[in-house]
């Protein structure tokens, strides 16, 4: 028998430690927080993200709606000025800090660390709603395996006496032209939502509709339970397939009898709707819905960059990608609706329209017009679900990377992340079940215009330009990333977070709150006061992080405002040291800021007298 202790070193020779013993040190051994393989895998996953469904169903209409191609002057300004410098601002931070969308603010400047909590509270209501759409997308996928699509006749048992066939709709009915209505709208109210006629009464669940959810959240698990090593690996499909079938529906579209009415409708510029302050507050919001800026999920990815790498270029190619797709999106969806149009012999303004109403009532209707139409039935869909699904799994990542960078020591351990995003996709799941009932399309809409809506991605993103440029200093962040990238970006951007970008996103903050108009469904229905006040509820949940943090953190640190300053500072990741020393005039601290690289934070280095506070 050997008496010998495991582990230890006998004649030279080591003793094997017992393997129970082995199993427990592995377990409680902190797992590295790992990186991107390549930038490649950085930047399929951030196109992923950006480039989702309101780059095909709602920059298209907004363009037509609001001056066709005079629109892209305040779209640009609104890029330039906004997109790009909160784009760069988020990735950067993350890159640099290597934290997630809590712990980089905390470290940055911990008066702000509400910013965080902000934006992850967004994310996680946008995780209940946003793969509601997938949900939607899958259940009409596996409906178009036929020779017929179901929307295409009136011949069901969801179809109403009212139902009147496109191919009909000029012949001798017994239905009135008020009444009447379509075979796409029935099967998406009758057959897909069963909706009710109100949101108070939500009825029974839809079983068919809970089973998709359940897929795509099954696909959505399976797509991150490995952190950046499945996602970075995923991401070569869901953000390039996309873009094959949106090219195959583009050469389809533009081949099309009617489509170049379409495209003309889609850029004919209407300069005298510039004068419309609605549509630069269209400009605004589009700008920050299409580039995931204020959700921490920036940041989150670019956490894992390695510390060098380029986040500038990266993020100006990113940006430009985005409006891009945005753009040739429009050819695609309007070359569609103008052979619509014409085949139906109607103005292109009757079947333009925005939102799920595009992707579930007007594509669905021009693809039944269109030769072995179960085949493009099945491109569009698949490319909504794909368009969907990197967006959705990226917003999931950014909350469970935040909540691993809060507490490494619980969940920076062997399968702990795993079960954590098990336990965010079921809690998300059974929260979506509520959406699914008959009349959840009613809440759906609630947290669609309430809980992720541009008001509070435009609070967030004031306190971010502020926190950056005038707390922690837009020179002082200028440094860090010129040590990151070997150089310093072009200086607009900088003076673009000191002043042009606060003061538009606060200017279009101020008038999206005088325009606010009540939640409508479908223009006729009007919800009741509670309903708003869900939805006001949804948006303040938010909102409120910021300025209750700044309040609690004030107040749970004692001593006098210069005293307070200097702690905060050293909470977070300004001081690698702190230095006390008296003058005639008084006593003074000095903080030295540190960074990752260790070259920064030599204790000899000399200390500039911004960093210092007399006291």
């Amino acid at each position: 028998m050997d008496y010998r202790v495991p582990g230890a070193v006998s004649n030279g020779e080591t003793v094997p430690a017992h393997p129970s013993m082995e199993k427990e040190k592995e377990e409680d051994q902190t797992l590295e927080r790992g990186q991107w393989n390549n930038k490649l895998e950085y930047v399929l996953s951030v196109a992923g993200e950006i480039i989702g469904l309101g780059n095909v169903w709602r920059f298209p209409y907004l363009c037509y709606k609001n001056g066709g191609g005079a629109f892209f002057i305040p779209y640009l300004i609104f890029l330039f000025t906004c997109g790009i410098p909160v784009f760069f601002l988020e990735t950067a931070l993350g890159q640099y800090t290597s934290q997630g969308g809590v712990t980089a603010w905390r470290r940055i400047c911990p008066l702000f660390e509400g910013i965080g909590y902000a934006s992850q509270v967004i994310v996680v209501l946008l995780n209940f709603y946003y793969i509601i759409v997938l949900a939607w997308a899958l259940f009409y996928l596996f409906s178009s395996f036929t020779i017929d699509l179901p929307w295409g006749s009136c011949d069901h048992e969801w179809n109403t006496g009212n139902c009147v066939e496109l191919q009909k709709a000029n012949s001798t009915l017994n239905v009135t032209s008020e009444n009447a209505t379509s075979p796409v709208i029935e099967f998406w109210e009758r057959r897909v939502l069963k909706i009710s006629d109100g949101i108070q009464h939500l009825g029974s669940l839809r079983w068919e509709l809970a089973l998709c959810l359940l897929l795509a959240w099954i696909i959505c698990y399976f797509c991150i339970w490995k952190g950046v090593k499945s996602t970075g690996k995923v991401v070569y499909f869901t953000a390039t397939f996309p873009y094959l079938m949106l090219v195959v529906l583009l050469i389809r579209g533009v081949s099309l009898p009617g489509a170049s009415q379409g495209i003309l409708f889609y850029l004919y510029p209407d300069l005298s709707r510039l004068g419309d302050p609605q549509v630069w507050m269209d400009a605004g919001t589009q700008i920050f819905f299409s580039y995931a800026i204020c959700l921490g999920c920036l940041t989150a990815l670019g956490s894992y960059n390695k510390y060098h790498n380029n986040c500038y270029r990266d993020c100006v190619a990113l940006c430009f990608l985005n409006s891009g797709t945005s753009f040739v999106a429009g050819f695609a969806i309007f070359s569609i609706l103008g052979f619509m149009a014409g085949e139906q012999g109607v103005p292109i303004a009757e079947v333009a329209e925005s939102g799920p109403g595009l992707a579930f009532i007007a594509y669905p209707r021009a693809v039944v017009m269109l030769p072995f139409s179960p085949l493009w039935a099945c491109f569009f869909f698949l490319m909504v679900v794909l368009l969907g699904l990197d967006s959705q799994f990226v917003c999931v990542e950014s909350l469970v990377t935040a909540l691993v960078d809060m507490y490494p020591t619980i969940f920076r351990k062997k399968n702990r992340r795993e079960t954590l995003i098990l336990l965010v996709s079921v809690l998300s799941y059974l929260v979506g079940l509520v959406m699914l009932t008959e009349g959840g399309m009613y809440v759906f809409q609630l947290f669609d215009y309430y809980a992720a809506s541009g008001m509070c991605l435009l609070f967030v993103a004031i306190f971010e330009t502020l926190c950056i440029a005038w707390v922690y200093g837009a020179e002082r962040f200028y440094d860090n990333i010129e040590d990151m990238i070997g150089y310093r970006p072009w200086p607009i951007i900088k003076y673009c977070w000191l002043f042009i970008t606060p003061a538009v996103c606060m200017a279009t903050f101020l008038f999206s709150l005088i325009k606010y108009t009540p939640l409508t469904y479908n223009k006729k229905y009007v919800y009741p006061w509670w309903g708003d006040t869900l939805g006001w509820l949804l948006a303040l949940s938010s909102m409120v992080c910021i300025p209750l943090w700044i309040v609690y953190k004030l107040s749970t640190i004692k001593g006098s405002l210069r005293e307070v300053r200097l702690v905060l500072w050293d909470q977070g990741m300004g001081c690698a040291s702190v230095l006390k020393s008296s003058l005639a005039g008084g006593s003074f601290v000095c903080c030295r800021l540190i960074s990752r690289e260790p070259r920064i934070n030599r204790l000899n280095e000399s200390i500039s007298v911004t960093d210092c506070w007399f006291y």
